[in-house]
């Protein structure tokens, strides 16, 4: 099977995937209480109430009243958030960047780190920097994100004021100002604008809590990676190319690396779709204003639309996310194109 036809048919599964995903996310604005309460007020009359359930169908039976939401879901209509007083589709176009923005961020950082201390530490086995590495990596599964966050801005923001304390740029800078906001992605608007300080600006601001993000995820990518390439040398095919005489780093880049990267290619994605789903607390320690910080406040205020609106995003971003997963596995090994 070719890759696009791999593709393709991946592409059709997501169809029944997304059914349920919809038939999940309507009952919960079933369960979560009445839906009509989001545009009732005290003051309406009885009349008033009632309008209000036929104006938005919800008098007819569940499962026109299911119809008639995901014709308005996929027209891009999710409701209307109190707590930032707009649609709920405009409240996640203006959240989303600063989320995907600061988790891609963090995820390049776990993964420009934690490939090679993994590679490392499996090709120094049971040596000093193994021992190292498996230290770090037990540290960052049981260090909660939270309390990281909070000692990351402790010693570097408080002790030694280096980076600021959270936010995504100066807000006493006047060159903000002068970036339009077209993508909502400040590095990238800054850029477009071509100003630089503004850009100088967003990247120091990302890095504090890109660190306390990346950390969890670089432990487990460093320790399923160290674990892939352990058994990966001891194949036979490995051995075969060192008895070739092929040079260790060509044996250990073309053949070895690319194996041990297919079990560590699904920590990266379910990682990266995690974070991109909200990174909850480190978003609310931060005060970063993405979808985790503005899902706790509308979490806090019963904004029914707004959590729901946010939970269908995280999960069709985990969808998504293994889909592409599903897609590098199929560049990896192309032993699975076939299945």
């Amino acid at each position: 099977m070719k890759l696009r036809d791999y593709i393709i048919r991946r592409l059709l599964l997501l169809i029944p995937v997304m059914v349920g995903l919809s038939l999940i996310v309507f009952a919960l604005t079933r369960v979560g209480g009445d839906p009509a309460s989001l545009y009732i007020t005290e003051r309406m009359t009885e009349a008033q109430i009632r309008e209000v359930y036929i104006k938005y169908g919800l008098n007819q039976p569940i499962w026109v009243q299911y119809l008639r939401w995901l014709f308005a879901a996929l027209q891009g209509d999710l409701g209307y958030t109190r707590t930032q007083h707009m649609q709920v589709t405009d409240a996640l176009i203006q959240f989303f960047p600063a989320t995907f923005e600061l988790t891609t961020v963090s995820i390049f950082f776990a993964v420009v780190f934690a490939i090679p201390l993994g590679i490392l530490s499996a090709r120094r086995r049971n040596e000093p920097i193994d021992h190292a590495s498996r230290v770090f990596a037990l540290a960052g599964v049981s260090i909660p994100i939270f309390w990281l966050a909070v000692m990351l801005q402790f010693v570097l923001s408080y002790s030694f004021p280096i980076f600021p304390l959270g936010g995504r740029f100066d807000a006493n800078a006047g060159y903000y100002f002068q970036v339009p906001q077209r993508t909502y992605f400040y590095t990238i608007d800054s850029l477009l604008a071509g100003n630089l300080n503004a850009f100088a600006d967003a990247v120091y601001h990302l890095i504090l809590p890109s660190v306390a993000l990346s950390y969890a995820s670089m432990a487990i990518i460093t320790r399923i990676m160290r674990s892939s390439m352990l058994e990966v040398l001891g194949a036979e095919y490995i051995k075969t190319a060192r008895a070739k005489g092929l040079e260790e780093k060509l044996v250990i880049m073309k053949h070895a690396v690319r194996n041990a990267l297919i079990p560590t290619t699904t920590v990266i994605g379910l990682s990266y779709g995690g974070l991109l789903g909200g990174a909850v607390l480190t978003e609310t320690i931060f005060r970063w204003p993405g979808l985790g910080f503005w899902s706790v406040s509308a979490a806090l205020a019963r904004d029914l639309a707004a959590v729901l609106g946010f939970t269908l995003l995280a999960a069709i971003v985990y969808v998504l996310v293994n889909l592409i997963v599903d897609i590098t596995y199929a560049y990896l090994d192309p032993r699975i194109r076939l299945d």
